[in-house]
């Protein structure tokens, strides 16, 4: 990836990296993405599903929906996209910190048109959700395809952040009498739970009973 002053990661530069073999399994593992933009001076936010097909993100969203109305007249964005693995609890407080695998990435919004790439971007962001879903499903008919809209953005540039390992101290604190340590952080899915007006015959797939998150 190409670096540049908005991507330069000049805190704890060592956590950062800008290869797509780093960034790109940061977006796969991730279910939602928080986008960002300015609009006539003031910063809009929103959390939303998405999908990465190569080098772009793809997200949806209802055409009456205000913010993807605003994001489709081909403006910049910021996306963000966050795991958090650990706690990381030090003796003194001033060292806690977290494990973490961040992206941030910079783009331009495109409104997708062609149907094609508008049903292919759809397919796959259910598919990035839950794997094995798309085909097991009624896919939409005309009338919910022109009430979504789709939206591309290149990724222009991007970084990531990577904090991993144990905790930090001082030489000097290292004898204090305070717990220090890692307290991992994992997603954790339960037991699936079938819709009650749902006929019992229908089984629960594979997909959800044995599902993970896991990069592509």
């Amino acid at each position: 990836m190409q670096l540049t002053d908005r991507t330069k990661i000049t805190r704890l530069p060592k956590r950062g990296h800008h290869d797509t073999e780093t960034i790109y399994p940061i977006l796969d593992e991730g279910l939602v993405c928080h986008v960002s933009y300015n609009l006539n001076g003031q910063p809009f936010m929103i959390p939303t599903a998405y999908c990465r097909i190569d080098d772009i993100v793809y997200l949806h969203g209802s055409v009456g929906s205000h913010f993807f109305r605003e994001l489709a007249k081909e403006i910049p964005v910021c996306i963000a996209v966050t795991h958090i693995d650990g706690l990381v609890m030090a003796r003194s407080a001033f060292h806690h910190s977290v494990n973490y695998r961040s992206v941030i990435l910079f783009g331009q919004t495109r409104l997708v048109t062609d149907e094609t790439e508008r049903w292919h971007a759809l397919e796959r962001i259910t598919e990035h959700l839950v794997p094995g879903r798309w085909d097991d499903t009624r896919q939409p008919n005309a009338s919910e395809m022109k009430k979504t809209m789709v939206l591309a953005i290149q990724i222009e540039e991007a970084s990531a952040k990577v904090r991993t390992g144990n905790v930090g101290d001082e030489p000097e604190d290292m004898n204090l009498p305070y717990w220090a340590g890692v307290l991992p952080i994992s997603l954790h899915y339960g037991k699936p739970e079938q819709d009650p007006v749902q006929d019992t015959a229908v089984t629960v797939p594979d997909y959800v009973t044995g599902y993970k998150r896991e990069s592509k």
